[in-house]
């Protein structure tokens, strides 16, 4: 497998984003924007990359804040405050991340999906309410809401979010505003809800954090990541 960083330039800010290859496979195949939990772009994100290339598709992780570094936890909550308040940016941001994808030899461009994991959940939603050429997106534990919602007929990639019915982040209202948005969109879309699951329930290490509600489980993870490759399998068929 081929890893490697690779930079990518947003109004003037260098982004460096995560790629990871099987280069010893022939032809082209699907390729999956990776977006990380809203510390940034780190093992755990990069991890994921990796495992889908393991499985043939080309992976590329997105940097949301500059230079591939992670942000602060004490900061975390006021960057991600400013992106979901004004989602035009991360969509810009996702986008050119999204290119980079389209541009390496080995993907197929009219094969794309993307998938997220908390803000990463919510950023490739965006990308999706955004109109681009992606054919699914799959968001983990991911917030929901948006300030910009999709329009009638913009969404062209088919929708899987994956929350537990325990997510403090993601209450019953919250589900419920997505799916009347969704609908009214005339969006492809399904929400799998995992009961007695909380926050982050793919995140083997979110227990240190100490945060109630937050927590890792096992059951979940692996059932969504089995969701996710039926989905991929349904709209941008199986690697080569």
């Amino acid at each position: 497998m081929k890893t490697s960083d690779i930079e990518y330039h947003v109004a003037g800010v260098r982004y460096v984003g995560y790629l990871a290859v099987d280069e010893a496979r022939e032809g082209r195949r699907p390729g999956v924007l990776v977006a990380p939990e809203g510390m940034g772009l780190g093992d755990l994100c990069k991890a994921f990359a990796r495992r889908l290339a393991d499985l043939g598709y080309v992976a590329f992780a997105v940097d949301y804040y500059g230079d591939g570094a992670l942000t602060p936890r004490e900061e975390v909550m006021e960057r991600i405050g400013r992106l979901t308040a004004d989602p035009a940016p991360i969509r810009v941001i996702a986008t050119a991340a999204l290119e980079v994808l389209k541009a390496q030899p080995q993907t197929d461009p009219a094969r794309l999906a993307a998938i997220g994991y908390c803000f990463g959940g919510t950023t490739v939603l965006e990308l999706a309410r955004s109109g681009a050429e992606v054919a699914a997106v799959v968001g983990f534990h991911s917030g929901l809401g948006t300030t910009r919602p999709a329009e009638a007929g913009a969404v062209k990639a088919r929708i899987l979010v994956q929350v537990g019915a325990d997510d403090p982040l993601v209450p019953a209202d919250a589900r419920l505003a997505f799916e009347k948005e969704m609908t009214a969109a005339g969006a492809d879309w399904r929400l799998t809800l995992f009961g007695g699951v909380g926050h982050s329930f793919t995140n083997p290490e979110v227990g240190a954090l100490g945060m109630p509600g937050f927590a890792y489980d096992k059951d979940a993870d692996e059932r969504s990541w089995r969701a996710m490759l039926d989905l991929f399998d349904e709209a941008v068929g199986p690697p080569a």
